[in-house]
């Protein structure tokens, strides 16, 4: 019988056989959506073939795009992307420039 090690220290990111910190919840929150949706299929009465390819197929993407993430993004990158996404690009200002000389020179003058 196998034996692997989940964590190796204090202080250190949960590891299972190269995923890394967020990557193992979408990889077992992935397959367990898998087995669900092939289970509600399968009670439904949809063919036997169907289910087992659906089941397949869908679990062999999700190892897949996991653990290309994890190779490609890194411990923290989706973290990374997820603030990205939320840091504008750009500050647009819209009022005219006299209107902030204005404002500042009845605050300098109080």
């Amino acid at each position: 019988m196998n034996t692997y090690n989940i964590n190796k220290g204090i202080g250190r990111t949960v590891e299972f056989k190269g995923l890394k910190a967020q990557y193992l919840f979408i990889f077992a929150g992935g397959l367990l959506g898998i087995l669900i949706l092939v289970m509600i299929l399968y009670i439904a009465g949809t063919s036997s073939y169907i289910c087992l390819f659906l089941g397949t197929g869908g679990a062999s993407l999700i190892v897949w795009q996991t653990f290309s993430l994890n190779r490609k993004y890194g411990e923290y990158g989706l973290m990374k992307i997820g603030a990205k996404k939320r840091h504008p690009r750009c500050i647009i200002c819209r009022k005219p420039v006299r209107r902030y000389l204005r404002s500042t020179a009845k605050s300098s003058i109080v």
